[in-house]
């Protein structure tokens, strides 16, 4: 047994020592660079910040074949959008895109479609108002 202890430890000495200092180095660095980042959990415990922008204006989707103006009533809506307070403070308006989808819609008369908005990283969508547009189609052509 005492044998097998000794091969288990004095075997490759030199090597096993050097994987140890090399395991420690690695841990330590990586300790040190979560401390400089800060805490993980820090972002969580602060309140959330919302802001509202009014007057983004919604953006048609519809297919390539279908060359149509499409129109959509009301033409504007009001987002609201909630994430930390730095991200929220330096979003733009540019950054958030309101869009109706109408692609694979070849025909109807009163059409209700649902706003569909996409909100950079670091933001959460809160709100649309309103929800929903009315879709104007013009005779097809």
């Amino acid at each position: 047994m005492i044998r097998f202890l000794r091969q288990v430890f004095v075997h490759d000495f030199w090597l096993k020592l050097f994987s140890l200092l090399l395991a420690v180095l690695i841990w330590l660095t990586a300790s040190l660079a979560i401390q400089k980042e800060g805490s993980p959990a820090l972002p969580l415990s602060l309140a959330p910040e919302e802001r509202t922008f009014s007057n983004l204006p919604v953006l048609v989707i519809a297919s390539a074949q279908d060359v149509r103006n499409f129109k959509v009533a009301p033409s504007t809506v009001e987002v609201t959008v909630r994430g930390d307070a730095k991200t929220i403070r330096a979003l733009g308006a540019g950054e958030l895109r309101a869009r109706v989808d109408l692609t694979g819609v070849e025909t109807a008369r009163e059409l209700k479609a649902r706003i569909e908005v996409a909100v950079p990283a670091g933001a959460a969508l809160v709100r649309v108002e309103p929800a929903e547009v009315q879709v104007i189609f013009p005779p097809k052509s």
